[in-house]
């Protein structure tokens, strides 16, 4: 049955939809480990792409749903009034330690990305988008247009996005676009500060859209001074930043959000995956001037504001709040990335571990000097492990994308990073088969 229910997946839905890792098919969860249809269990510590950060069927959660479902599905905010739609508005600005700010609700990052967007044109009068290579930003057409992922590059060409958007390298120490620079962030600051410098004879840009960690470029950590030093520059020129938190928020880099580590404050910031619990939510914050941009009407969904997934989005943040979790994504993190990096010393296989909090990447390679991506050896780690019990996700063809629970136990975690070990050893070793490369598809 299981065989079947896989080879319907690719009959029924469209190949731009989806991919897979490996051919379980899940029928349950709870906390980090998910159940698949033959009762076998897995720890997974990808969080189904970084969306189940408070883990599967949280308790908190599915009692808020059930309760708010029983007194009402929907009614719309956009038309009306529903205290849900309100406590989750007031809830998510106050993780804002700033005033006059607004919020706008959505359903998913993507559509996040595509509001702030359009609030940032409707508000400055300027039209050109600055990027950076590797981001992902959605797959809506503006999303996609200011992305500098491979795919949604592919995705441009077909579709034609237009000539609206300035693709700068991202700051990536493992993988410079620069052979000679000892300083990344440094050289592309200086690209940047000669782009803005060009544009100011013309038109400045409407923004800069940048995410804190490049999560689908293979978890990319930039220097640590190098947004402190990007936003001084924008704001020199009066262009507002656009922080993409969708994968980073909430506390899974060790903040509770990701841009806290540069010390800056972005005009607009997206929120996504992990809002809802599980649900799809998402919301755009930013300066009030700037989402009262558009008009009334001008951006909005009949069903956005959703009393059952506000509620489910209000108990999301309370649990991460409650619990700390954001101190325990960094104080787990710190051990899981000392841990690998002194793993990775003894195996050649290993070529970058890097991350921040319960944000880490695992860069296979086969050479460390040529950091050639080691696309097949990745695909049986992900298989070996999965033979293990244990889930996990990799991006880029060769970066192993550790993302668990932030309330994952840590017994369990230790268990997953040790099967992780054990996989990649014995793919070092040749004990895992060719054959199962037509398995694990991923992206």
């Amino acid at each position: 049955m299981e065989e079947y229910i896989v080879r319907q997946f690719n009959s029924v839905f469209s190949k731009a939809n989806r991919t897979s890792y490996v051919p379980a098919v899940i029928i349950g969860g709870k906390g980090a480990r998910v159940t698949d249809s033959k009762g076998r269990e897995y720890i997974d510590i990808s969080s189904s792409g970084a969306v189940m950060s408070i883990g599967y069927n949280n308790e908190r959660v599915v009692k808020a749903v059930i309760e708010q479902a029983k007194k009402l599905l929907h009614y719309s905010y956009i038309y009306g009034h529903t205290y849900q739609a309100l406590e989750l508005g007031k809830k998510i600005l106050s993780l804002f330690n700033r005033e006059n700010l607004k919020v706008s609700l959505g359903f998913s990052g993507s559509d996040a990305v595509e509001a702030s967007l359009m609030f940032v044109r409707a508000y400055t009068k300027r039209k050109i988008i600055i990027s950076f290579s590797g981001s992902l930003h959605g797959v809506l057409y503006g999303g996609a247009e200011v992305s500098g992922h491979r795919v949604e590059r592919e995705v441009c060409e077909k579709v034609g996005c237009g000539d609206r958007v300035v693709f700068l390298p991202y700051p990536d120490p493992y993988r410079c676009p620069f052979r000679d620079s000892k300083e990344c962030g440094k050289d592309i600051l200086e690209l940047l500060k000669v782009k803005l410098e060009e544009m100011s004879k013309d038109e400045l840009p409407a923004a800069v859209i940048a995410e804190p960690i490049e999560g689908d470029a293979g978890i990319i950590v930039p220097p640590d001074n190098f947004f402190y030093e990007a936003y001084r520059l924008l704001r020199s020129y009066g262009v507002p930043l656009i922080m993409d938190e969708i994968q980073t928020g909430l506390g899974r880099t060790g903040e509770m959000f990701a841009f806290q580590h540069s010390s800056i404050e972005p005009e607009l910031v997206t929120l996504g995956k992990p809002l809802g619990g599980g649900l799809p939510i998402s919301a755009v914050v930013g300066d009030a001037e700037i989402l009262d941009s558009l008009p009334v009407m001008g951006y909005t969904f009949t069903v956005a504001g959703n009393p059952v997934l506000c509620a489910a989005s209000i108990a999301t943040i309370d649990e991460i709040l409650e619990n700390n979790l954001w101190i325990r994504a960094k104080t787990l993190g710190e051990k899981v990335l000392l841990r690998l990096r002194k793993f990775s010393k003894n195996h050649p296989l290993i070529g970058d571990v890097r991350g921040k909090g319960l944000m880490i990447g695992i860069d296979l390679v086969k050479d460390k000097d040529t950091k050639e991506r080691a696309v097949e050896e990745t695909k049986k780690v992900v298989w070996r492990a999965y033979e293990k019990g244990v889930i996990v996700y990799f991006l880029m063809g060769n970066v192993l994308r550790i993302q668990p629970p932030l309330n994952i136990e840590e017994e369990e975690l230790d268990t997953a990073i040790t099967v992780l070990e054990e996989a990649i050893e014995d793919v070092e070793k040749g004990k895992v088969p060719d054959s199962v490369l037509a398995k694990v598809k991923g992206w």
